[in-house]
Parts: structure tokens; sequence; C-alpha cells
């Protein structure tokens, strides 16, 4: 296989990973913030700390099976899934590009795009994965 697509493959990995555990980092750090972002993007309101605590957990088994490439089906798609709720749940700030901090949210678009590459090339990108 192509040394590039390879390389590639491996950088889109490691870019979605990076922006995944941040995320996924704020459950721990401040679960009050995760929770609220829960209750105004997903509409999904009142967790508290230890729900928060526990979906980070599961997220990191998620986010690190996705990095080495365990499982790649189900890891590539459960993120590809989970980023595509998160970018089409925040479609208001899409219409207000200019109000607040909104611009930032069109980082989500190119990453969605990522998210799908990796899936449907899941099968070549093999650099440091353990399948």
């Amino acid at each position: 296989m192509n040394d590039k697509l390879r390389i590639s493959l491996f950088s889109l990995r490691v870019g979605v990973f990076i922006v995944l555990f941040f995320w996924t980092l704020d459950k721990f750090v401040r679960p009050d913030h995760a929770a609220a972002v829960y209750g105004n993007f997903y509409l999904i309101s009142g967790l508290g700390p230890v729900v928060m605590k526990v979906l980070g957990a599961l997220e990191l088994v998620l986010i690190f099976g996705f990095l080495i490439g365990l499982k790649k089906r189900f890891t590539y798609g459960a993120v590809l899934m989970l980023h595509s709720i998160s970018t089409l749940s925040s479609y208001k700030q899409y219409f207000q590009p200019f109000e607040k901090l909104n611009l930032l949210f069109f980082a989500a678009l190119p990453m969605l795009s990522a998210c799908f590459a990796l899936y449907l090339l899941r099968d070549q990108d093999r650099l440091l994965t353990v399948s």
C-alpha cells in the first residue's frame, strides 16, 4: 500500500483522537460543564458528576480502541456516529456564525469529514494498529 495513504490515515486518526481525548477529559475535569453541554446540545439534562465520569470512562475505552485500530468497524463507526450527533446537534450555531464563539463550531465539519474518511478507509488504515 502507498506509504502516503498509510501516513495520511494515521495522522487523521491521531488528530481525531486528540480532539476526542480532550472532550472526554472535560467529563472528568469539569463534569458540570460537560453536563451543561449535554443539557444544551443533546437535550439530556440533570446528569451529575458521577454519570459524566462513567460516560467519560466509556468514552476513554472507545477512543483508545479507535486510536490503536481495535475492532475498526465498531470503534471507527462509533466515533463517526458520536461526532455526527455532536456536529448536527450544534446546527443553530452554524446559522449564526458571527455571534459569540460560534465560528469555532465550524471546526467540527472537517473533523466529521476525517471521521467519515477513516470509516470508509478503515481497512487501509494499518499504520500502528493492532489488527
